[in-house]
């Protein structure tokens, strides 16, 4: 399964639309499993839905030009970073339709990274801010907490040990629970 994904993947980073077509339906439960993860951690009466982030996630990745995926993994690190992108707009459209009433920062589970859900868009800001000291770390939070791979997953992305990707876990949500803290 996974040597067919990557096979497919190859492929459609070679421009090979039919490719794209047959990975699909091979990785659509995987990334509504993701999708539905984040979805869980959101505030009630959150509009955007698992089966809608799961859609505008898989259409910005097909919008993608020159996507170069490596492997299972390494595509679901892409993923990843849309389905933050996917999040934070939605965020960020539902905090402008307020028209600026008060968001208040909440932590992260410390499963995830401190304590309850985010604010997304907090944490955005606060990552943009760590990838700009240290874009490794950043990225070990975007592939844990966004894409939901495992110490071993995001360390075969990275290029790393899996106990690089646990220290930079652990210094980055230490890192990012006192950005929130400050932020509120």
């Amino acid at each position: 399964m996974d040597a067919d994904v990557t096979q497919l993947l190859r492929a459609w980073s070679s421009g090979d639309a039919e490719a794209l077509n047959a990975l699909t339906p091979l990785v659509y439960e995987e990334l509504h499993r993701r999708a539905h993860w984040h979805m869980r951690r959101e505030n009630p009466g959150h509009a955007l839905q698992t089966t809608a982030l799961v859609n505008e996630a898989y259409l910005r990745l097909v919008d993608m030009r020159q996507v170069s995926c490596r492997d299972r993994a390494h595509f679901f690190a892409l993923a990843s970073r849309v389905i933050r992108h996917v999040l934070v707009d939605a965020a960020r459209s539902r905090r402008s339709q307020k028209r600026g009433a008060d968001a208040s920062a909440e932590a992260l589970d410390e499963n995830l990274l401190v304590s309850e859900s985010p604010d997304i868009i907090a944490l955005d800001d606060a990552l943009r801010a760590l990838s700009a000291i240290d874009e490794r770390k950043n990225q070990v939070v975007e592939l844990r907490f966004f894409g939901g791979l495992t110490v071993e997953e995001a360390a075969e992305v990275l290029g790393v040990s899996a106990e690089t990707v646990k220290r930079d876990w652990k210094l980055a949500k230490a890192w990012l629970r006192r950005e929130l803290r400050r932020e509120r």
